[in-house]
């Protein structure tokens, strides 16, 4: 159990104070501050054991928050409670700076007490809280609210309340990806991965139960590895490392190394079915995130060439390719090319586009507000620099941004579904949209 939760300025000054239990005393914030915010070298671990007494901090801009306890904890939930409290004021008050905790510190103290009982975690759902703590303090509460909010905390759906009505049923779910790339010189891939995500939008009538499947049979490597060993034995068929019930199976199921859902998701369907079943909360939330590392389709490919003349002169020319369908467009593209601190003088000329040598950020910056799909560009560039006897310039790698409307890793919602019993609308009563969106992570091409 937490001891205490500290909430500090830049200068180590306490702007929030809350002790849970008589083991925590004043010197445990003294303690922090001289160990921790002033001291010479800054410490690099998120756990720090001054006088038997532990402290787990996180830092957002110019705040530090620090939870204390004298006995032998769970750190992860520690962590895991620090993050949702700044979650749970950022939704409050927007950024999380000294001004904004000073303007809202009696909204600070109400929202610990409600999220902390004696140190112990309790409800920190934010559409359970708001139903009863407003930002002006805590109001009278009738008994009908006190009723929503003891079936939210008690009940099994405590993040959705009842009686929600719209005039129109909608659902909007975006799958957004992000590809993680590093490739040679020579365009080989070093490593490559894809972060995703899965958001909703929901503004659906009374409480429906939504129902969508993910590429028909999706692959979660370390839940069906016998299931797929007994299958490659009868039909024989391997992709790149991951093994697939067939070979047209292999083109639509995608494998998925880990993945985490939203505490509205049952699991256990989605255990046996592979289709992720839920009671979707009001408004926008994060359904699922998941990440896979094979089979990923790269939207761009990067081939860079680089000369070298004597020491005072350097060629660089900069091919594009886009590896998608010609019907889609890549959008936003940003292409980075470092230059040595040395350079004097460049010398551009893109195809398309527009490319400006940024000498404070010693790179060339290359930007196409799109590209069609199966297209290639260029960029061709001299520069000149002055004479260094210093050591080799390190070339760094070439990054690019980019977004893309397709997910790179081949994720596909197959269906989705909505039933709502009691106020019979069925699902072809809701409307429902599905956008995928690809971006770059950390897209990188050695030059």
């Amino acid at each position: 159990m937490i001891g205490g939760v500290f909430i500090y300025n830049h200068k180590g000054e306490v702007l929030i104070s809350r002790v849970y239990r008589d083991d925590i005393g004043r010197n445990a914030v003294d303690a922090f501050r001289v160990n921790v915010i002033h001291a010479r070298q800054q410490s690099r671990f998120p756990v720090v054991n001054i006088a038997r007494t532990s402290f787990f901090y996180t830092k957002r801009s110019n705040i530090w928050l620090c939870a204390v306890a004298k006995q032998n904890i769970n750190a992860a939930m520690v962590f895991e409670f620090l993050n949702k409290m700044i979650e749970i004021m950022q939704s409050y008050f927007g950024k999380i700076s000294e001004e904004n905790v000073k303007n809202n510190f009696v909204l600070i103290y109400e929202l610990l007490d409600e999220i902390l009982d004696f140190g112990y975690p309790q409800n920190s759902d934010t559409g359970v809280l708001k139903s009863f703590i407003t930002q002006q303090g805590v109001r009278p509460v009738t008994r009908e609210e006190q009723t929503n909010v003891t079936s939210a905390v008690t009940g099994q759906i405590g993040w959705r309340r009842e009686g929600i009505k719209y005039r129109r049923n909608e659902l909007f779910l975006d799958v957004i990806e992000s590809v993680n790339l590093l490739m040679s010189q020579q365009g080989q891939v070093l490593s490559t991965h894809v972060a995703g995500r899965i958001v909703m939008k929901s503004y659906l009538s009374g409480m429906p139960e939504c129902k969508f499947g993910i590429n028909d049979k999706i692959t979660v490597e370390n839940r069906t590895k016998n299931q797929l060993e007994s299958t490659n034995s009868n039909n024989n068929s391997t992709t790149n490392g991951s093994t697939y019930p067939s070979s047209t199976t292999a083109k639509t199921a995608i494998a998925i190394d880990d993945c985490q859902f939203h505490q509205c998701v049952k699991l256990s369907k989605f255990e046996s079915e592979h289709s992720i079943s839920f009671i979707p909360p009001d408004g926008e939330f994060e359904l699922m995130r998941y990440r896979t590392t094979k089979d990923i389709s790269l939207p761009f490919r990067v081939i860079p060439l680089v000369r070298e003349i004597g020491r005072t002169k350097m060629e660089v020319k900069i091919v594009v390719k886009s590896n998608f369908k010609p019907t889609l467009i890549g959008q936003k593209i940003e292409i980075r090319i470092p230059t040595p601190p040395n350079t004097c003088d460049v010398q551009l000329l893109c195809m398309k586009g527009k490319a400006k040598h940024k000498s404070s950020e010693n790179a060339i910056v290359w930007k196409m507000k799109r590209m069609g799909g199966m297209k290639e560009s260029q960029l061709s560039a001299e520069i000149e620099l002055l004479p260094n006897d210093k050591k080799k310039w390190n070339r760094p790698p070439i990054s690019m941004n980019f977004e893309v409307p397709f997910a790179p890793s081949g994720f596909k919602v197959r269906y989705l579904k909505v039933f709502e019993h009691k106020l019979n609308y069925s699902d072809s009563d809701t409307i429902k949209w599905v956008r995928y969106i690809g971006k770059s992570g950390l897209y990188e091409t050695r030059c």
